[in-house]
């Protein structure tokens, strides 16, 4: 399972790349921000069960941000 979260902080970091490259700044350092969590939690040598409980929470919480932020903070019409 410590695998898996290597795996998501590779591909996170790849996103990092790609949004910096785009001119995305903040976007890129949200997306630094998560590849540092899923690296240094696949080093912790949790049990299996503690590695689901803690997607579980980064789901949860991932779900609840993009939420708000689709409901209240971006503009109407996709911006235009």
């Amino acid at each position: 399972m410590d695998r898996m979260f290597r795996v998501c902080g590779f591909w996170t970091g790849i996103f990092t790349v790609m949004f910096y490259l785009g001119g995305m700044d903040k976007t890129a350092m949200l997306f630094l921000a998560q590849t540092g969590f899923f690296v240094l939690l696949s080093y912790l040598k949790l049990s299996e069960r503690m590695y689901l409980w803690v997607f579980g929470g980064y789901l949860t919480v991932f779900f609840a941000g993009f939420t708000y932020w689709t409901t209240f903070m971006m503009p109407l019409g996709g911006g235009q």
